[in-house]
């Protein structure tokens, strides 16, 4: 059996702490948000929660213009590989090169395994 690597997230305890102090950030800057004095320079940033409720609304704009920029950007996995060559092609290349057993293996994993197969610490 393979040892795994223990992570800083893998732990449900980190995560608690990391959420208590992402609530205690936030409960101190809604805290000095009644403390501190702000140089304002339209009338819209004296209401009470004007920046916490402009960042949310800009975030979930950006997420949703992503979502929808993703449709028409998002390429095919093999997009980047030449259309004119094929698998002959490369293996007798990688010959050549002293590598044909790596390109090999790489082509005949390629043709095996399916999107989202691959783990990233191998």
């Amino acid at each position: 059996m393979k040892l795994q690597k223990k992570h800083l997230f893998d732990a449900p305890k980190n995560i608690k702490r990391i959420l208590r102090l992402l609530y205690v950030c936030c409960v101190l800057l809604l805290v000095l948000d009644f403390i501190i004095d702000r140089h304002i320079s339209h009338n819209w940033e004296n209401l009470w929660g004007f920046y916490p409720i402009f960042g949310f609304v800009s975030c979930v704009i950006l997420v949703l213009v992503a979502t929808r920029m993703r449709t028409f950007l998002m390429r095919n996995e093999d997009y980047y590989r030449d259309e004119g060559t094929n698998d002959k092609a490369i293996t007798s290349s990688a010959t050549q090169s002293g590598e044909a057993s790596k390109r090999k293996d790489c082509i005949s994993q390629k043709s095996t395994t399916k999107k989202g197969d691959r783990d990233v610490d191998d």
